[in-house]
């Protein structure tokens, strides 16, 4: 709330910090407030499908907004042409703006792409001039960034450490690599996570993954094997080395071994990658 911002991205909205909020309703009035700083010639840019913002912007809103939308009938939509979201079309007012052809795959970079285009348009940058700087945008490291293929595996390193984060990444690997197999390696790091606050929402989130491997370390606040007994895909491991001989014993079935934690993960990134060699 103290951006005091004239162009706003309101991507989603999601219980989070459960160490600092209470509930996600203490979050929506924060939201609330930042919406009240931004001017009337300003601009709020938001998924028409997030019920939560659109109950912000109920509570009160003095500026113009507009919507965003995959595969929808929003002002600003995105028709996806690649179901992993690596090459879709964008329509304002239902014209066609241009494709985005780019290396980054998820719903949700659709949305990020949708979001920074109308985000530019606001402050006059031309929506195909958008398009051809994302024609050219390279992914940031840590966000699904490969960092080795080691015989049939390829390893990735993502920042993921929210459910709906693990959840839509996987989903977009999976439309990407089809049947190949998918192992995600999550490390409960975020204080959120380490709180247990997702313990109902956390298991289904892997729905994409052949098979899940969750770190268990000895100061976790809560017992996550009570994951492995909603989800037959899901094993926890109480070690850095009992996850590497894991995936060692999984590495022969190539596939892709996706690494997400929002630290160091033990060292586990190059350990690993010298384990599989």
């Amino acid at each position: 709330m103290h951006y005091r911002p004239r162009t706003a991205i309101l991507n989603n909205l999601e219980f989070d910090h459960a160490d600092i909020f209470p509930d996600l309703d203490a979050i929506k009035k924060q939201f609330h407030h930042l919406v009240r700083t931004i001017p009337s010639e300003g601009l709020i840019i938001s998924p028409a499908s997030d019920a939560n913002i659109n109950e912000v912007l109920t509570m009160g809103c003095w500026t113009p907004t507009t919507q965003t939308s995959v595969n929808g009938n929003a002002t600003w939509n995105a028709v996806l042409h690649q179901a992993d979201g690596s090459l879709f079309s964008v329509y304002f007012d239902n014209v066609d703006q241009g494709k985005v052809d780019w290396s980054l795959t998820g719903e949700h970079n659709v949305y990020n792409a949708l979001s920074a285009i109308v985000a530019a348009n606001h402050v006059g940058i031309l929506p195909s001039d958008a398009i051809t700087a994302l024609n050219q945008f390279k992914n940031v490291k840590r966000r699904m960034e490969v960092i080795a293929k080691i015989n049939d595996v390829t390893l990735y390193d993502d920042f993921a450490h929210h459910p709906t984060a693990i959840q839509t990444t996987l989903d977009g690997l999976r439309k990407q690599v089809g049947k190949e197999r998918i192992v995600a390696i999550v490390e409960p790091r975020s204080n959120t996570m380490r709180l247990g606050t997702h313990t109902d929402t956390l298991a289904q989130s892997f729905s994409q993954a052949d098979l899940a491997i969750i770190y268990q370390p000895a100061n976790l606040n809560w017992d996550l094997t009570q994951l492995s007994k909603q989800a037959d895909n899901i094993e926890i491991c109480t070690s850095i080395d009992d996850i590497i001989t894991r995936l060692q014993q999984e590495a022969p079935l190539g596939g892709h071994f996706v690494l997400m934690s929002n630290g160091s993960f033990g060292g586990l990134y190059q350990r690993l990658q010298a384990a599989l060699v």
